[in-house]
């Protein structure tokens, strides 16, 4: 076990950081070789805290999330801030405020801005453990810790105490980032004009179990819901746990499978597009305007990006690139005025929705992240039309917090 160093130091450790090295593993490469020279790394110098994070990522790539943990726990507890090495002389200085979680837990900034003339350092904030003092030279900050799971909200709570007194302009408030977990976004959405965002309760196993017995009454709040439903563990992702109820018979047989003792239940929504096939979008949305990231085609209700195979589609990618070229005349254009009020409802300066269309035109938002996952590391000779697209959504975020800076500096 490696030794635990909690002195707070103030120097900034450098880093590779999580873009470049989930590129390589996106690509296949062999991640040993780097993991051996960071190794190297520490055994001259113990206390190289990037090299830390570094390996961090590494062991989270090859599937030792619990490894990869232990490395960060020891790195943040020694150091909290770490920039992120680049050859490019910033014009622009950002400092990132997120939450020592998993890998890819927080706003993927770095991917947002690699390339880019902005130096990105992060700061860890974490309970019980002062800031430095002073802060890095920055000119914008920005709130990248997720508020969609109880492990969680500790650390958007602490940022949200000192983001009060913030010398800098802070970009995606924290009170507001805590507004998109699932129970509550449905009652922010629900009344927006062109939106159909599926009902959703947490609620405890003894609650969930209710729904399966016909001689009990649910709550009230259970009562405006009808089967089929959807039900996941509180704090899940991807789909972990994600499971369709039909009816009362499939509530004991879901929890018999697990020990879970917390879940979120939705209304299901049907989505399916008249060919019968079913059309999954995400889109970013930054300083109010929408950005594609992707399209997912499926002929299950249950889509992600990984599982619609849509590398092995020629007809798929087809679909996917007209949907990147034609997106602000068409989808952009048809959902304007549900995506303007989404983005003034949500009040975050950037965040994400995966969302589907139904059948008489609605715009149904199923989750509202400012945490989704958004990168440009599809191979270009398999998907050439992603390349120009994502470049736009990285260069408006680019503009947002240029921005953002000189408004305050003029102001």
């Amino acid at each position: 076990m490696l030794k635990v160093v909690t002195e707070n130091h103030a120097k900034v450790h450098s880093r590779i950081g999580l873009a470049p090295l989930t590129k390589l593993a996106f690509d296949g490469a062999d991640l040993a070789p780097q993991s051996t020279e960071l190794l190297l790394k520490l055994a001259s110098d113990p206390e190289d805290a990037g090299a830390l994070m570094d390996l961090a990522v590494l062991e989270q790539l090859r599937g030792n999330l619990e490894a990869g943990l232990d490395y960060q726990n020891v790195a943040v507890a020694q150091q909290q801030l770490y920039r992120i090495e680049s050859d490019i002389k910033p014009k622009l200085e950002v400092l990132v405020l997120a939450a020592p979680i998993r890998m890819g837990g927080n706003t993927p900034v770095e991917f947002l801005l690699a390339g880019q003339a902005v130096g990105l350092t992060t700061l860890y904030v974490i309970p019980g453990i002062p800031l430095p003092d002073p802060l890095p030279p920055h000119d914008v900050a920005f709130v990248a810790a997720p508020g969609d799971s109880d492990g969680v909200q500790v650390f958007l709570s602490e940022i949200a105490k000192h983001v009060e007194s913030w010398p800098q302009p802070v970009l995606n408030q924290p009170d507001h980032i805590k507004r998109l977990e699932r129970d509550i976004l449905w009652r922010t959405l629900k009344d927006v004009p062109g939106v159909v965002c599926p009902a959703t309760l947490r609620c405890t196993r003894d609650e969930l179990a209710v729904l399966s017995e016909e001689n009990k009454r649910p709550s009230d709040d259970f009562a405006m819901l009808s089967f089929p439903l959807l039900v996941r563990p509180v704090g899940s992702h991807a789909g972990q746990g994600l499971v369709k109820l039909e009816g009362p018979e499939d509530v004991a047989a879901y929890l018999s499978s697990g020990t879970i003792e917390n879940y979120f239940v939705s209304q299901f929504i049907d989505y399916k597009s008249a060919d019968g096939l079913y059309r999954k979008y995400r889109i970013v949305l930054i300083g109010g305007v929408p950005y594609p990231v992707h399209m997912a085609i499926a002929d299950q209700w249950a889509i992600w990006y990984l599982n619609a195979d849509m590398a092995e589609s020629v007809d798929k990618r087809s679909e996917e690139a007209h949907f990147f070229t034609g997106f602000e005349n068409e989808f952009a254009k048809r959902h304007e005025t549900a995506l303007a009020a989404l983005s003034d409802a949500v009040k975050l300066d950037y965040f994400g929705i995966d969302c589907a269309e139904t059948q008489d035109g609605r715009l149904v938002v199923f989750e509202a992240d400012n945490a989704l996952i958004v990168h440009d590391m599809d191979p270009p000779d398999v998907f050439p039309y992603k390349g120009a697209p994502m470049g736009r959504a990285f260069r408006a975020f680019g503009h947002l917090l240029h921005t953002t800076a000189d408004q305050a500096k003029a102001g």
